[in-house]
């Protein structure tokens, strides 16, 4: 699908592809593809690229335009598992135009709502600057889930629970590693502007851009050292929590194992015989009293040996 937008007292209005300051290629068909090929010669790589979530952040110059492909947050919606995903769109930037390539339709949202955009130039900044601050709100709600999921964990010390605050962990080193190239990208944009002597005010938001990604990076780096910590020490209450109710199962097991086997070599038919002189209401209590003070000793040598050992 093929959205054409042009720039007009600030913003982008919907237009015709033949007059688009700005060309919007979502859910690409094969014909679409094959235009993006021939019309702006982009080759198959590059376009594939720009659509792989697994792809690295990169910029490529070229003398009538540049292409740079952006990692970019996916919109949470909280039923996934607590996982937080990243994927790729590719920026095509000639001097009147720019084309952007990615896999839905909602990439623009947002746009121009801070500064009024002149260029197709501010679009492109303005678009990764708007995923910046994406990612730092994604940041947030991590932060605000792993608290609530501590709570939870060490309420109940559920493993689905300890799942989830997983997912999280695995998120941030996603994270981590497409901020990290995108801040690569920041920078190489940077000197291209600066050798192309591009106005101030776009080396200004730049720089910006460069502070606030890196900001993001740093910002995950420690939630995600943190979590990692933290999922250790999960981790081993969980198994502390599982070996004490191991002990005290353990524990009953060796109480009632002499017992089970005292009943079970003699039986209440042989025990009768041999208790025959005595009356009944005194040897089954007997039993009964002989076999729980038997189970109180090997619990009081039980203890003795855990403080023991």
């Amino acid at each position: 699908m093929i959205k054409g937008q042009r720039l007009r007292d600030g913003y982008l209005h919907p237009c015709t592809e033949d007059k688009a300051q700005v060309l919007w290629f979502s859910n690409l068909t094969t014909a679409e593809k094959e235009l993006l090929q021939t019309r702006y010669h982009l080759d198959e790589h590059a376009i594939n690229s720009a659509l792989d979530p697994d792809e690295v952040s990169r910029i490529e110059f070229h003398p009538n335009y540049l292409f740079l492909i952006w990692k970019r947050p996916e919109n949470y919606t909280g039923s996934s598992g607590f996982s937080f995903d990243v994927s790729s769109f590719g920026l095509l930037l000639s001097r009147d135009q720019l084309l952007l390539i990615c896999d839905d339709d909602r990439q623009l949202d947002g746009i121009g709502a801070r500064e009024p955009l002149v260029e197709p130039l501010d679009v492109l900044l303005d678009l990764l600057l708007n995923n910046i601050h994406h990612y730092l709100g994604h940041l947030k709600v991590i932060k605000m889930i792993a608290r609530e999921l501590q709570q939870k964990f060490n309420e109940s010390m559920n493993s689905q629970h300890l799942q989830q605050m997983f997912n999280l962990s695995e998120s941030l080193v996603y994270y981590v590693n497409a901020i990290h190239s995108n801040g690569t990208v920041l920078s190489r944009l940077r000197n291209h502007a600066q050798k192309h002597e591009y106005h101030s005010d776009c080396l200004a938001l730049i720089d910006d851009m460069i502070i606030e990604n890196d900001q993001c990076y740093k910002q995950a780096s420690i939630y995600s050292t943190v979590f990692a910590t933290l999922m250790d020490a999960r981790g081993n209450m969980l198994n502390n929590s599982t070996n004490n109710l191991l002990r005290k199962l353990t524990v009953i097991n060796v109480v009632f194992l002499p017992l089970n086997l005292i009943t079970g070599i003699g039986g209440m038919s042989e025990y009768s015989m041999m208790t025959a002189p005595v009356a009944w209401w005194f040897s089954y209590p007997a039993l009964i009293i002989g076999m729980g003070g038997l189970g109180g000793l090997m619990m009081l040598g039980l203890r003795r040996m855990a403080k023991t050992s």
